[in-house]
């Protein structure tokens, strides 16, 4: 209670509140843990990214569930602009290596960054389009 902290260290210890343990989480660390991973790294069959309803079926929580992860992560699979996973299975190997070189640079050295079409605007989709259904519009 405050008063026992406030008489064992007067004011100091009563201008912040006490640590609280908190609620308990609604959603289990292992759920999102799934949940992050198949939105991140892998893709439906016959889709290009995961929607709430397919994402919640194959893992077998709720819609909302879904929504609430993908919320607090902020990720949105179906803005390609925003989401992009890499499928190069030494990505994480490389990322080290070129943020290494920006956290402890050699001394002396020379860092070039190289593009394979610099100057051309990439306008082409980067995954396939979905054919057209009924009730859905093309993609």
């Amino acid at each position: 209670m405050w008063r026992e902290r406030f008489a064992d260290g007067r004011i100091e210890a009563i201008e912040t509140d006490a640590p609280r343990p908190g609620r308990t989480p609604s959603i289990p660390a292992r759920t999102v843990e799934l949940i992050l991973h198949k939105t991140t790294r892998a893709k439906p069959a016959h889709a290009t990214h995961w929607s709430t309803r397919t994402l919640a079926r194959d893992v077998g929580v709720s819609r909302s569930t879904i929504h609430r992860v993908w919320r607090a992560h902020g990720l949105k699979p179906h803005l390609v602009k925003t989401f992009k996973a890499s499928n190069d299975p030494r990505f994480v190997e490389k990322v080290r290596d070129v943020v290494g070189l920006y956290l402890s640079p050699p001394e002396r050295a020379l860092v070039l960054s190289c593009d394979e079409k610099s100057r051309i605007q990439a306008l082409d989709r980067t995954q396939k389009s979905l054919p057209l259904c009924p009730g859905r519009l093309g993609t």
